[in-house]
């Protein structure tokens, strides 16, 4: 069971353990304890969850109690509050002691580096189960240390809960924004969560905080958040220009008419230009349509060339439209439909043409 909690069910657990632990330690009085029994009920029955359920309460929580966790963020807004320049020197000074969190005695901080170490040998076996609780068990004992905190960050990354693995990796860099590795932890577990800019800005500031242009692995997580965020403002891009391109039809086809006119056609027969069921059915023709959907700015280029406009006011005040044959027969056009087919006329196996690989 405990393997398929989900961190609100943990939270639920954390939350009745608190709830119960407060009706045996003196918080609560035996009179309100009816009243616990019945909000535990309620929230288990909510979330699905047992809280008399001893494994599943330790393995949501470990030694790490609530009012622990609590404690830690209070200390860290705390000291958010003393940063800030709004803040005065008395206010802060009453805000930290009012919210400060017992130091950890030289026992528990020599227990706790050595369950932490026993984590890093269980993320070597890829026990990232093991070195999860591991970790929890040494932040019972020292909440506040950012290591353990980044630590447990990788470990649930590893094992796929990046959700988990940004609060933690979020709590160590608030605690202790010079331990660069905590910037990585959450410069990935932003990015696995779908979030490439707020991953570039992590990696961003572990940059900073390592100096001398960070260290190459850094730097190529901040690479690869980057890209991300190119290539979504890309399709973003793309869209819109889809959507807003001009002279685009309903279908996304440029509007002919003015190719047609350039002719001196104004529809079928008459010597002008010919119905536009035919030209399509021409693969040649075909090709450079699609062009031209792809690349709006390729119709401009194409009414603002000199040599066929040329040849259109010649052909306007002859004959009509020639036949497509002696149309392509003429270098100049030849040239501009095999550039709008890719440069090489679209020639089976050629590069860039689908042909067959190696």
């Amino acid at each position: 069971m405990a393997a398929q909690q989900t961190p609100k069910q943990r939270l639920a657990l954390a939350i009745c353990d608190f709830l119960t632990t407060s009706t045996t330690d003196g918080t609560l009085t035996a009179e309100d304890k009816d009243s616990i029994d019945v909000a535990i009920n309620c929230i288990a029955e909510s979330f699905k969850v047992d809280p008399s359920d001893d494994a599943a309460v330790k393995a949501a929580i470990g030694p790490q109690k609530l009012l622990d966790v609590f404690a830690v963020y209070e200390k860290l807004q705390a000291k958010d509050k003393a940063a800030s320049p709004a803040a005065s020197p008395a206010a802060a000074a009453s805000s930290s002691s009012s919210s400060s969190v017992p130091e950890p005695t030289e026992a528990q901080k020599k227990e706790a580096e050595s369950l932490k170490s026993k984590g890093n040998a269980a993320m070597a076996q890829k026990d990232y189960a093991g070195a999860i609780d591991l970790y929890t068990q040494a932040l019972g004992l020292h909440p506040s240390n950012a290591v353990f905190l980044s630590n447990r960050a990788a470990a649930h990354s590893a094992a796929k809960d990046h959700a988990s693995a940004r609060i933690d990796a979020e709590a160590a860099v608030a605690i202790d924004p010079s331990y660069t590795k905590a910037w990585s932890r959450l410069g990935l577990a932003r990015f696995a969560l779908g979030d490439p800019k707020g991953a570039m800005e992590a990696y961003r500031q572990g940059i900073e905080y390592e100096g001398n242009g960070g260290s190459e692995a850094m730097k190529k997580g901040f690479e690869t958040a980057k890209r991300r965020v190119d290539e979504l403002e890309a399709d973003q891009a793309q869209d819109n220009l889809s959507r807003a391109a001009p002279g685009a039809g309903a279908g996304g086809m440029p509007d002919l008419s003015n190719l047609a006119s350039m002719f001196g056609g104004g529809g079928a027969g008459g010597g002008g230009m010919p119905d536009l069921s035919s030209i399509m059915s021409n693969p040649m023709f075909a090709n450079m349509a699609q062009s031209l959907m792809s690349n709006p700015d390729l119709m401009n280029n194409l009414m603002s060339n000199p040599r066929l406009r040329d040849m259109a006011n010649q052909f306007s005040s002859g004959g009509g439209m020639p036949d497509l044959g002696s149309l392509m027969s003429d270098p100049n056009i030849a040239e501009m439909a095999r550039n709008m087919m890719g440069g090489n006329g679209g020639a089976p196996g050629a590069p860039g043409s689908g042909g067959a690989g190696r």
